[in-house]
């Protein structure tokens, strides 16, 4: 089930006696963990009834123990286990049966009043971690109640960061709320860290780019962006003021360049699709695996709009004697990159 579906069940009726908590997303790991606890342990009773166990440093069978003992403190217990996926034996050669058993033996009579959680945040849903997340899930399948914490889609990360936004009275426009996403890469509990943070910066006052380029931890990077967008565009006074902006800030300038080159690929491949506007650059990429946000996925379409194919294949041409200029026997590569914005913004 999904964290939401999780706090609905949670809304209606009492805890299931195990569950088990799948995928690396944090955020909504928090607001079902806090739906949880409210829900399992009676008002004031949290500091007693609630444990926490590792399975690094103890074993799934004196978890189970543990589990079946009666409290002396509190009658209602929720015992959150982490490191799950190390119940299973390390080597796939070993045999799952016997820790399979102990769970399935406890399943079928659970401890009254009291909530298990096996909570697996190492392993993420795709790429080389999938096939791990997997044998996790069956080694646990004799638990009914399993919830998936996988990452939010660009759509719903933006709809949260509006909603947490409204509920903190920041004042902030969608572009600079775009800024601070895509800085975060959609990591939505950095995000409300983040707006925590800026409302208390800003106050009453609505919340500028500056701001988030100031407090948001890596925010600077974004300013390689800024330089990219005004590339795009073909806006050279602006192009200038973000390559001088990211030198003062003490900016690696070939990451710069390696962004730029994204950039470029990203938007001949677009036009090579014939791809007309972000909505269906962003759909293009994401069908291909490639996750790309909206914000992104705009400045894409900007820099198709302002680079006709052949421009394009030429200022690829250019990246690549850049790259090679900044790789040069100490060069000087401010003048490198100005030679580069130059010739991109130039006319015709």
């Amino acid at each position: 089930m999904t964290p939401e579906q999780l706090q609905q069940k949670l809304s209606k009726e009492k805890p299931a006696p195990v569950y088990l908590f799948l995928g690396p997303e944090a955020y909504g790991r928090g607001l079902c963990r806090k739906a949880l606890l409210a829900r399992a342990l009676p008002a004031g009773d949290i500091e007693e009834g609630f444990t926490r166990v590792d399975l690094d440093d103890t074993s799934l069978a004196a978890v189970l123990d543990d589990a079946r003992s009666l409290s002396l403190f509190a009658s209602d217990r929720v015992i959150w286990v982490s490191s799950a996926e190390l119940a299973l034996p390390r080597r796939l050669t070993e045999n799952d049966d016997a820790g399979m058993a102990l769970l399935a033996s406890y399943l079928r009579q659970p401890t009254p009043g009291t909530v298990l959680v096996f909570d697996c945040s190492r392993y993420d849903f795709e790429g080389d971690d999938k096939t791990k997340l997997e044998r996790v899930q069956k080694f646990y399948a004799a638990i009914p109640a399993q919830v998936e914490f996988r990452p939010y889609t660009v759509e719903s990360a933006r709809r949260v960061a509006q909603e947490l936004a409204r509920e903190a009275g920041l004042k902030i426009g969608m572009a600079e709320l775009g800024l601070l996403i895509e800085t975060l890469a959609g990591d939505v509990s950095r995000i409300a860290n983040e707006i925590e943070k800026l409302r208390l910066y800003a106050g009453d006052r609505k919340v500028t780019a500056e701001d988030i380029l100031q407090l948001v931890p890596n925010a600077q990077a974004n300013s390689i962006f800024q330089l990219v967008s005004a590339l795009g565009r073909g806006d050279r006074k602006r192009s200038l003021d973000s390559l001088d902006t990211l030198i003062k800030q003490g900016e690696y300038l070939p990451l710069a360049l390696t962004f730029l080159a994204t950039q470029f690929r990203l938007a001949l491949v677009a036009q090579e699709a014939q791809l007309r506007n972000a909505q269906q650059i962003q759909s293009h990429f994401t069908k291909l695996g490639i996750r790309i946000w909206r914000d992104r996925a705009e400045q894409v379409s900007q820099t198709m709009a302002a680079f006709p194919k052949k421009k394009l294949e030429r200022a690829m041409e250019l990246v690549f004697e850049t790259d090679y200029a900044l790789r040069d026997t100490r060069p000087d590569d401010r003048v490198v990159m100005e030679t580069l914005v130059m010739s991109l913004t130039k006319a015709g």
